[in-house]
């Protein structure tokens, strides 16, 4: 299997689906916003990533198996660029999936909760500075998703926490699924060589016979779309006024 057979069986067919069968989370029929949420994520997604991921495959954190891509822009397979952009629309697809089923009703308000959500993944990037700064070769992929991904879900929650907290369900359901379907599909990927996790600069854990450091990754790249596209709908505290939430729990 080539990289590009593996978006024509993973990513593309779920994706048309839900294009073919597209909704748009209630009560916003006619914003704007949610036509321009997921072209913004991605954007940032394709920027955040674009660095990152050449720095990785210049060390051989990983490698792609020969004649398994079509070319490479730098150290990255033109396939790979074109993850940057699938992986946000299918996570972001289904999440107006989810909002359109699911009546996107705040949970309870938490004034305390952009704190604690920040403080969480910053304490999660601290752990990854230390083992970055440790030097061990094992611990090299875990402490560079451990610096890349969690200070921006802080960030997130430091602006908006409150929101992010009052959606939790949705965050929940629309990152634990698109993470347990790419983890299946990643398994295949791997299993059939398309690329290759370095032993030497892994830990040697595993998830569901994933290696710990590939669970980790589509663990964060889909709660920092989730989060970046919910913020983008309702953040600024749209979503969790006292007045709203009455509102959407009486309809």
């Amino acid at each position: 299997m080539s990289y590009l057979s593996f978006h024509l069986i993973f990513l593309v067919p779920p994706i048309l689906l839900m294009v073919t069968f597209h909704r748009r989370p209630r009560r916003m029929d006619d914003d704007m916003r949610v036509d321009l949420a997921i072209p913004i994520v991605c954007l940032i997604a394709f920027t955040y990533t674009t660095p990152w991921d050449n720095y990785l495959v210049a060390q051989e954190v990983w490698w792609y198996g020969a004649n398994r891509v079509v070319g490479t822009i730098g150290y990255v397979p033109v396939e790979e660029y074109m993850f940057f952009v699938l992986q946000p629309i299918l996570t972001g697809l289904f999440l107006y999936q989810y909002l359109y089923r699911v009546s996107p009703t705040p949970n309870t308000y938490a004034s305390a909760a952009s704190w604690s959500g920040a403080a969480l993944f910053a304490g999660i990037t601290g752990l990854g500075a230390f083992l970055l700064m440790d030097g061990r070769a094992s611990t090299l992929y875990l402490a560079l998703i451990l610096v890349w991904a969690p200070p921006i879900l802080a960030g997130m929650w430091l602006y908006d926490g409150e929101t992010l907290w009052a959606f939790r369900d949705s965050v929940l359901v629309t990152t634990a699924l698109p993470t347990a379907y790419l983890w299946a599909a990643d398994a295949v990927a791997i299993h059939s060589r398309i690329w290759t996790i370095s032993p030497e600069y892994t830990v040697g854990a595993s998830v569901l016979g994933l290696p710990l450091e590939e669970a980790l990754f589509f663990l964060f790249t889909n709660l920092l779309v989730v989060q970046g596209i919910l913020l983008l709908l309702y953040g600024s505290h749209r979503a969790v006024t006292p007045d709203q939430a009455t509102r959407l729990s009486a309809t």
